[in-house]
Parts: structure tokens; sequence; C-alpha cells
């Protein structure tokens, strides 16, 4: 049993085929985690499997990816038949072929063997609820109870493990408490902090780091061969490591809206009223949720990375002309701890526009009304 999972924009192994989008459970490549690979396949082969594992690290960088490059490797390991001269060679790597059995049927969410939990549909609000509740962690323990279907491992991928709201995660608990033989758990979590110190204590954590700027314009280059080479530059310096955030980015015209957001900042503390409704009217439009989730990235992000400007921490930040000057010159109006608490309380309202379903064009305006009153 499986669904898709809630990371569904950790893509980060991008394989070959221009503009071609792959899902984790589909993608045969992960590009610049061999340290994290080659951990997991060094416990397997040494016989000392842990039975749970955390795999974190920032959004789209490829975590999911991995959580089902491993797990088809441990159903294929259970299809392995054979002995003496007709047994199959050793695997040297978690790698499958595209076209193996195993992985045609991960691809497929096809494979008994194999649950993929993430956070359920929510038909009232008509999209994804915006925590897992305890009836999606509840499908583990049964499945868990089952014999394997065919005689190996059975494998749960709990994508999205820190949006586990506190039933759910003690449903967890209990069976990390007392896991089952042949039986492994990966927890995908981009916010390992969310999650309890107690789940966390009964992981082995796998911590995969952003990929160089070069590897994602590289995939880029790869995958959106259209996209101008100032373009592509400049989408691999907002994704930040991801290659998941960059092909959202290309795909939601993110680029666009970031030049719209830097034409809005730019001018602080004067404020274009005309121009700054007629951006939250587009944003907050039926069609444009792509588009909010990235303004609810890519505007804390421009603070947050001019305050690493303004503190020393920070190089050569300008994605667009101009934009060192304006970091500059709005990060001399307040101290670095007053723009932090701007920063925090950004976030804070993006969040809970995505919790409690806040008007999306309010929202908009209260964050740009909170910049300008902090910019005087």
């Amino acid at each position: 049993m499986s669904g898709e999972p809630d990371d569904d924009d950790d893509i980060a192994a991008a394989g070959p085929g221009a503009g071609a989008v792959l899902l984790p459970r589909e993608n045969p490549d992960l590009i610049g985690h061999d340290t994290a690979e080659a951990a997991l396949f060094a416990a397997y082969r040494a016989g000392r499997l842990p039975h749970a594992w955390l795999l974190t690290g920032p959004r789209g960088i490829g975590k999911a990816t991995l959580a089902f490059r491993f797990a088809r490797f441990l159903l294929a390991e259970s299809e392995r038949t054979g002995q003496g001269l007709f047994a199959a060679p050793p695997p040297s790597g978690l790698a499958l072929a595209p076209d193996s059995p195993a992985f045609r049927r991960v691809a497929s969410g096809g494979h008994p063997d194999l649950l993929v939990v993430e956070r359920g549909y929510d038909p009232r609000r008509r999209r994804l609820r915006s925590e897992i509740v305890v009836a999606d962690t509840r499908s583990i323990v049964g499945f868990l109870r089952l014999t394997a279907a065919e005689g190996g491992w059975r494998v749960v991928i709990l994508d999205g493990a820190d949006a586990m709201n506190r039933n759910a995660a003690n449903a967890v608990l209990k069976i990390l408490e007392e896991p089952p033989a042949r039986a492994v758990l990966m927890l995908v979590s981009e916010n390992p902090g969310r999650l309890t110190p107690t789940i966390r204590s009964r992981c082995r954590r796998l911590a995969l780091k952003p990929l160089p700027c070069e590897a994602v314009e590289a995939a880029l280059r790869r995958r959106l061969p259209a996209l101008g080479a100032d373009d592509t530059r400049r989408i691999a310096q907002l994704a930040h490591g991801s290659i998941g955030r960059a092909l959202a980015l290309a795909s939601a015209e993110g680029l666009e809206l970031y030049r719209q957001l830097f034409g809005l900042i730019a001018p602080l503390p004067l404020l274009d009223g005309e121009a700054l409704h007629g951006f939250a009217d587009r944003i907050a439009r039926n069609d444009a949720e792509d588009g909010f989730a990235l303004v609810s990235e890519l505007l804390p992000g421009w603070i947050a990375r001019m305050v690493a400007l303004a503190a020393g921490e920070g190089g050569e930040t300008a994605v667009l002309p101009g934009e060192v000057e304006a970091m500059q010159r709005l990060a001399a109006r307040r101290s670095l701890d007053q723009w932090v608490e701007v920063w925090e309380n950004l976030g804070h309202l993006f969040d809970e526009a995505d919790s409690i379903n806040l008007d999306r064009k309010q929202v908009v305006l209260n964050a740009f009304f909170a910049l300008e009153a902090a910019a005087r």
C-alpha cells in the first residue's frame, strides 16, 4: 500500500530528460548525497540495520528520493533468488535499474511490502491537511502486523514526519519502541526539531546538506534547456541548494514573482499602494496557490539574507541588480535584533495563513505594511 509523498517537490535527484517531472518514487538518480547513501548501504551489509532512520535536511534536496532508493533496494533484496552458481551477484550499492521489477512496482505504487504515509486530504477545504493525524499513522501498525507478502522486508516511508500532531506521533513512538523484525521505518523531515526527543532518539539520523549552487544550475540546464543562462543562475541562487525548489520556482514563474517583490521592497519606506494591491490580488487568486507559497518563502528569505549581509555572514547575495545596496540601506534603518523580529513575525504570519486559512491578499498586505513600518 502506498501513496504519494508529502514532500512532493523533493525531486532533487532529477533524472535525465528535459521538462519531465519525476516524483521521488520514480526517480532512478540521486545527486550529491553519496555519504548518506553509503551509510545506508554499509549498515545493511554489516547486518546491523537500524529499524528506524530519520532523513533530515531542507525541502527539495533529495530526502524522499533517498528514502525510496533505499526502500527499492531492500525490497529488491527480498526478491533475490538462486544459490551457488545461479545466485545473483551481490549488490555494490543502492541503485536499481529502472526496468527492474522492484523499481517498476515501487514507481507504480503497487508493491505490497511498502507503505507510504503522508498528510491526508481534507475534503472540506479541498486541500491536504496541515498535519498528519493519528488516522494516517495508525495504518502503520496494521501494515507491520502482517507477514511480508514476499517473505522479506517491510518498509514504511513517513514523509513530512514533522507534520505529525501529538496523537499521530504517539502512535509512531509505540512502533519505534517495539519494532517488528525485518521492518524499516524511514522518517523524512524538513524540521526535525518539531519531532519529540523520544522519536528522534529512537532513529538513526542522516542529515542531508544543500547541494552546491553549481549542481543546481547543472540540473536546471539539463531539465530546462530553454531557460536562459541568466535566469538559470538566478533561480539556482534562490533555490539555496535545492533542485526541487529550483524546479518549483521555474514552473511557477518564481523569478518573475521575485522581481515583483523586489520592486515593492526596494523603495521602502515608500510603498506603492496601487502596485501592492495589484500584486496581492494576483497572489490571492484561487489558481495562484503555488505563487502564494513561493511568496511566503521568498519574502522572509529576502529579509534573512539582508540580516546575514548586515551581520557580515553573507557574501555576494545579489540575485537582481541593486539588491545589495537596498539591503544595506534598509538594514541601517533598524538594529539587527529588530530586523530579526520582523523576519520572525513574517514567518508566523505566513504559517498562520496556511494553518488557519487566512485571506491571502490580506496576509500579503499585512506583510508589506509591517516592512513599511520597520523601514521608517
